[in-house]
């Protein structure tokens, strides 16, 4: 079933140079990019985003990082996207993502781990429409 999620290329993975290696990635995967937006998130941009972690004690720290520099945003399609990009993306602790994921090539720790993506079709069409109107997607 063909679906789309959403995918942040986070500040710090930015930072590092690995916006192309991330996007080719995600291609091969099957995954293809129908929209993306580079940006640099407010602080109040981020906490909109993230206000479903409010009360997480790494809400502050996390909303700080997400608009500490540039950022990748991307809407994904293809068959089921949002299970292939978290995947493709591998566990949240690059230290205990396995070989060949994105955090485990791009990510130094649980909070600098280079990349977000949608956790299921109702936080994917949440979060798509939070930085995309319907009529800058393609697709």
């Amino acid at each position: 079933m063909s679906e789309r999620t959403l995918a942040i290329i986070k500040p710090d993975a930015v930072k590092k140079h690995a916006i192309g290696d991330i996007i080719a990635s995600y291609e091969k995967a099957g995954l293809t990019p129908v929209a993306i937006r580079m940006m640099q998130f407010s602080k109040s941009t981020a906490e909109g985003f993230y206000a479903v972690h409010k009360a997480r004690p790494f809400f502050d720290s996390l909303c700080t990082f997400m608009s500490s520099g540039p950022v990748v945003v991307l809407v994904l399609q293809g068959d089921n996207a949002i299970k292939k990009n978290r995947e493709l993306m591998g566990a949240t602790d690059p230290a205990k993502a396995d070989a060949g994921t994105i955090r485990k090539a791009h990510g130094a720790n649980i909070e600098f781990n280079a990349v977000h993506g949608s956790d299921s079709p109702e936080t994917a069409k949440f979060e798509v429409s939070y930085f995309f109107p319907q009529t800058d997607i393609v697709g």
